[in-house]
């Protein structure tokens, strides 16, 4: 073999040599974390610390625990520090989206192709309207924030509902995979109208206590959330996150 094309054997290995290989499972656990930690931060801190401020409301009645947007929002360090959780899990979030979008193409029959880019165009969708609600408090950015509020519960209720019609046809199911997925959805939905419930019933009889429950709703919404996107822990299993020097792929492991 000449000395060029040793070079260029070398050189095609260190182009093409893995940087960083990560298990997609604790890849997937990893990403999910950040949000999850600054969202157990935030309310625990403002409970201890913002107590009477975070749980006010203009019925002035008594009451537990503060809503999201109070706890994320209105005050330092805990706006400070889910903006960041965020702004860290946002790219790997849009990564996975890809991922999924892929994985659709190999997984689906031909005439289903459509159902999975819609479910990425709402992936999508979700993953910028938590951007933008994050970092335009209800404090001072409310119209702003509500509209964002309201597309990125619009856009990840019908994400997950049209995620598990997809794994219901897919060519070979994740049985594992799809039965959390089903009991996370049935979960967020029930508290979602949990939410509106008890968010209508303070505003208009103003009783104690039931804004704490919203409040919890609330809670369990963006737990249930987190959790349905951590399933693709199951979807994406037995395969590597590779980081080479011109970009990341996924492979089998």
């Amino acid at each position: 073999m000449s000395r060029e094309a040793r070079y260029g054997l070398l050189y095609s290995e260190y182009e093409f040599s893995p940087y960083v290989r990560i298990p997609f499972e604790k890849f997937a656990l990893i990403i999910v974390c950040f949000p999850l930690l600054a969202f157990m931060f935030c309310i625990s801190y403002s409970v201890l610390f913002n107590f009477e401020s975070a749980t006010y409301t203009h019925c002035q009645v008594y009451n537990m625990l503060p809503s999201i947007s109070a706890a994320i929002g209105n005050f330092s360090p805990q706006r400070e520090i889910w903006q960041g959780a965020i702004a860290i899990h946002a790219v790997p979030r849009f990564y996975i989206a890809f991922e999924y979008l892929h994985h659709h193409y190999s997984v689906l029959f031909p005439q289903d192709l459509w159902i999975g880019q819609i479910a990425f165009f709402l992936n999508i969708v979700e993953n910028v309207a938590l951007i933008i609600l994050s970092f335009f408090t209800s404090s001072k950015f409310y119209a702003v924030h509500e509209k964002a509020f309201i597309t990125f519960i619009l856009g990840s209720e019908m994400y997950m509902i049209l995620t598990c019609i997809l794994q219901s046809r897919y060519k070979k199911q994740s049985r594992v995979s799809f039965k959390w997925k089903k009991r996370f959805l049935i979960t967020n939905l029930m508290c979602i109208f949990s939410a509106v419930y008890f968010f209508m019933r303070h505003n208009s009889l103003c009783e104690p206590y039931v804004y704490t429950l919203f409040a919890l709703s609330e809670y369990i919404v963006v737990l249930s959330n987190m959790a349905f996107h951590l399933t693709a822990y199951f979807d994406f299993e037995n395969k590597d996150l590779v980081v080479y020097k011109h970009g990341v792929a996924l492979t089998e492991r």
